[in-house]
């Protein structure tokens, strides 16, 4: 696995945050101290590969802060980016469950925090409490969901391609302002490219028009949709 060299820091800070993810709420404390026994914490810079395809899967991994792009290749040697995620998400899940190696890259999009059990502890928690059975299950039809309806969206014009990205993204990561805003952060127009099937300058012409509208407004780190609602009705 391609991982950034720096010490590994396990601490109450990284036990308590995922201790108060949706994902393990509800699980007897018990069960829930012998999955993240053996916690790993790493930061890691942008730009940095997590995991490569074929990989063995090791771990499971939860993003405490940042965003991690899931990357894979089509016949011809162009990326695609399946997917980003972000504070709270975790990737890594599949291959654990399969016993197999990993399926797609995970590269780091911004400065990162991850933490990460042994899938063995995953799978064992997975295998011993109904609960987070349900809840991956759930994960998997969310993501079901978000790939049918990137699809279904790539039959439309270029500014509904746009849209729904900031939506999908406002949807999983968004942050409200006091102003009311849904504040995002502003990833490489070649991310929204990809995610969206579009060339980058089609993107960028396509997010000025947005700006112009007053469905978005932006900052060198930042995105920030007023309006969500109005923003979703671009797309149907």
């Amino acid at each position: 696995m391609a991982e950034s060299p720096t010490n590994p820091v396990s601490d109450d800070t990284a036990r308590t945050f995922l201790k108060a993810l949706p994902f393990f709420q509800g699980l007897p404390e018990a069960s829930l101290q012998k999955a993240i026994a053996h916690l790993v914490t790493r930061p890691f810079p942008a730009n940095q590969i997590i995991l490569l395809e074929k990989d063995w899967g090791g771990s499971v991994y939860f993003i405490q802060m940042g965003w991690v792009k899931i990357r894979t290749y089509n016949l011809d040697g162009k990326e695609i980016t399946l997917n980003i995620l972000g504070a709270g998400e975790l990737f890594g899940e599949m291959a654990a469950l399969e016993e197999a190696t990993r399926s797609t890259d995970v590269i780091t999009l911004t400065a990162t925090t991850i933490s990460s059990i042994p899938a063995a502890d995953f799978v064992e928690l997975v295998n011993t409490e109904p609960l987070v059975g349900v809840r991956l299950a759930q994960l998997m039809a969310k993501r079901l969901r978000q790939v049918n309806r990137r699809l279904q969206v790539r039959e439309t014009n270029s500014l509904a391609r746009v849209a729904d990205i900031l939506v999908f993204l406002a949807e999983s990561q968004g942050q409200a302002t006091d102003q009311g805003e849904i504040c995002i952060p502003s990833l490489p127009h070649r991310e929204l490219s990809s995610l969206s099937g579009l060339a980058r300058e089609t993107v960028t012409r396509v997010l000025t028009k947005l700006e112009k509208k007053g469905l978005i407004r932006r900052t060198p780190d930042a995105v920030f949709i007023p309006n969500l609602r109005a923003l979703d009705d671009i797309i149907h």
